[in-house]
């Protein structure tokens, strides 16, 4: 890891690099840090949605296009981006809801690909580039904690993401690595379920939660400039999650 200009806790003039930014948390993530002073580099799969969130988040932004189910794309893309900051992974295909015994198991494979084995191919390939003081901060979710019925997959991989944080933290230190849990969240990673049903589920979360409402993207975001920017956690594991996991 190489040193960099700028104060360690600050991300002014720093270069931030947002798996999965062009939509949902990670875009805003991508604007969050945009807005703190950083260099923000988005990347997707789709060069659309590339240049929609490209125009939300306004200056000192860019964007790459690149598979991240495919080894190759990635290690191409570290290599073209050179050093940098933060990486921050936050990729994911639409939530998967259904019981063990309606699986498919290569779907349920399939879904792996970008939550999990991307986010193992990125920190491999990302981590020698990242500059001292720099971190990596993962996505999961509180399934592992409070699984429902119906998650097995999200509770799966929320457990894995957890245990993969925690061995990065130790076998890249001082590089620091730290992960956000979600709660239930306002995004696209919904919209496979139909409108009417999706604001049903909305409000029955909200009136569950102790806060009253499900999260918005904007909130989630403070958390990653937050781990992005404490230099003292690390292997740390965040929940934000409106109470979620207490009731």
């Amino acid at each position: 890891m190489k040193e960099q200009n700028g104060s360690a806790d600050s991300l002014k003039n720093k270069k931030v690099v947002v798996l999965g930014g062009s939509s949902g948390i990670g875009l805003a993530v991508a604007q969050a840090a945009a807005g703190a002073g950083a260099h923000t580099i988005i990347v997707s799969s789709n060069q659309q949605r590339i240049d929609n969130a490209l125009k939300e988040i306004g200056m000192n932004s860019e964007g790459h296009v690149a598979d991240l189910t495919n080894e190759q794309h990635i290690k191409q893309l570290f290599g073209t981006l050179g050093n940098f900051d933060h990486l921050v992974f936050t990729a994911g295909e639409h939530l998967v809801i259904g019981s063990i015994g309606d699986a498919v198991m290569e779907d349920a494979r399939a879904f792996f690909n970008v939550r999990y084995w991307g986010a193992v191919m990125a920190v491999k390939y990302a981590s020698p580039h990242i500059n001292a003081g720099g971190s990596i901060v993962l996505t999961s979710g509180i399934a592992s904690r409070r699984p429902g019925k119906g998650w097995f997959l999200g509770t799966s991989i929320c457990a894995a993401m957890e245990g993969f944080t925690r061995a990065m933290a130790v076998e890249l230190a001082p590089l620091r690595v730290n992960l956000v849990a979600p709660g239930i969240v306002r995004t696209n990673l919904w919209n496979n379920i139909p409108q009417t049903d999706r604001e049903n589920l909305y409000k029955s979360f909200a009136d569950s939660l102790l806060v009253k409402r499900v999260g918005e993207a904007e909130d989630i975001a403070k958390t990653y400039l937050y781990l992005m920017t404490q230099q003292f956690s690390t292997g740390q594991v965040l929940i934000v999650d409106g109470g979620g996991v207490l009731v």
